[in-house]
C-alpha cells in the first residue's frame, strides 16, 4: 500500500496550488529567482536563513511541478513559474500595506542588505570598465565593496584591492529603509542617514545607480498617507 500524497488533500484550485507553494521558503525562492538570480550558490547567498539541502530540495519540487528548468548551472523559469510573478508581487504590494512597518533588530542583516543592493546596481550610469562602491555602516564593523567590472556587479567582503570610487556611509537600518522605499534618498542624506563621499561627479549618479527593491515603490506608497497627515 502506497502512502498518500502529501499535501491538504482536497479536491481545489487553490489547495492543488499550495501543495507546490504552501511550504516554508518557497515563495522567498521563487521571488529571488522572478529578479534574476539563477545559480544555485547565489540563491543560497540571497537566503541565508535557508540551508543548502532545503534549497536543493525545493529547487527539485520546483522542477517536478514544471515551474523552472535546470540549463547546465542556471534554474530558469518556465512559463508556468512566469506566471507566478504579478501574483507574488501583489503579495509584496499587499504586505507592505497591511503587514510592514518599521525594521526589527533581527531583520537587519547588513551582508544581505548589500547583496540584494548589488543586483540592482545599474550599472549603463557608471562611466569606464571598473568602479569599485564601498559600504561601510556605522552600525555594523563590517565592511563591504561592490565591483563593477565590465558592467557586471559583483560583491566582496575583503578588500579587492581597487581604489574606491564612491565611498557609502549609513546606518544599517537607514539604508534598508531608503532601499524599501520607507525613506526617501533625499530625506536621508539631509538628515546624514546616508551619505555618498567620492567625485562629484559620480556621487551625484547615486541616486539613479543604486536602484531601489522592486516592491519599494509599494511600501513608498503605502507610508505616503502617513507622511502627509
Amino acid at each position: 500500500m502506497t502512502s498518500p500524497t502529501p499535501g491538504y488533500g482536497q479536491y481545489c484550485p487553490i489547495s492543488r496550488a499550495l501543495d507546490v507553494l504552501g511550504e516554508r521558503w518557497s515563495l522567498l525562492i521563487l521571488r529571488d529567482l522572478f529578479v534574476g538570480t539563477t545559480r544555485f550558490n547565489d540563491l543560497a547567498r540571497g537566503l541565508p536563513g535557508l540551508s543548502r539541502s532545503l534549497l536543493a530540495k525545493r529547487l527539485r519540487q520546483f522542477e517536478r511541478a514544471g515551474l523552472i528548468e535546470k540549463l547546465g548551472t542556471e534554474y530558469l523559469l518556465t512559463e508556468a513559474g512566469r506566471q507566478l510573478e504579478p501574483i507574488l508581487f501583489r503579495l509584496g504590494e499587499w504586505g507592505a500595506r497591511w503587514t510592514f512597518g518599521a525594521p526589527q533588530d533581527e531583520e537587519l542583516d547588513a551582508a544581505l542588505l548589500v547583496w540584494w543592493m548589488h543586483g540592482r546596481v545599474d550599472t549603463s550610469m557608471l562611466p569606464g570598465r571598473r568602479q569599485v562602491l564601498q559600504v561601510r555602516f556605522t552600525d555594523d564593523v563590517r565592511r563591504f565593496w561592490i565591483v563593477v567590472e565590465a558592467a557586471v556587479p559583483s560583491v566582496c567582503e575583503t578588500d579587492p584591492g581597487y581604489p574606491v570610487d564612491v565611498i557609502i556611509d549609513a546606518d544599517v537600518a537607514g539604508l534598508y529603509e531608503v532601499w524599501l522605499g520607507r525613506m526617501p534618498l533625499t530625506h536621508a542624506q539631509r538628515t546624514g542617514r546616508v551619505t555618498f563621499t567620492g567625485p562629484p561627479a559620480l556621487t551625484r549618479r547615486m541616486p539613479a545607480v543604486l536602484k531601489l527593491s522592486p516592491v519599494a515603490g509599494y511600501v513608498a506608497e503605502s507610508v505616503r498617507p502617513a507622511r502627509a497627515s
